[in-house]
């Protein structure tokens, strides 16, 4: 058991969880097409995350031509390049399924401001 757990924390990326469920994020993808490699970018609302460890993934859903698209992404695999924090979500629930059913501005998690503490 000891020696699964060591090849898994090698592989694990370092820093990797600077987003939490709720937040916009960029997240800039690899992919191969033939001979060519390119980085895709896929942008939206962090709806959950599950698992935990080397296992970790998170689902990010946007809005495309009027559809929603959702995507599992695993957190430490080498093809995710990086995710990027385009805004915070205030939200009170772990998992966001529910915004699923919204459409337009319904759908929308208000911003997450932090105050100075005077």
């Amino acid at each position: 058991m000891d020696v699964i757990k060591a090849i898994e924390s090698e592989q694990m990326k370092e820093n990797a969880e600077n987003f939490s469920v709720g937040d916009t994020v960029k997240v800039f993808f690899k992919i191969i097409e033939g001979a060519n490699e390119r980085v895709q970018i896929f942008e939206g609302i962090v709806l959950a995350k599950n698992h935990g460890g080397i296992r970790r993934t998170f689902i990010v859903r946007k809005i495309s031509y009027g559809v929603g698209v959702e995507r599992i992404f695993p957190l430490h695999s080498p093809r995710v390049e990086r995710v990027e924090v385009i805004r915070r979500g205030r939200v009170r629930r772990a998992k966001l399924y529910y915004l699923r059913d919204k459409i337009g501005k319904k759908a929308k998690v208000k911003e997450l401001i932090h105050r100075k503490k005077a």
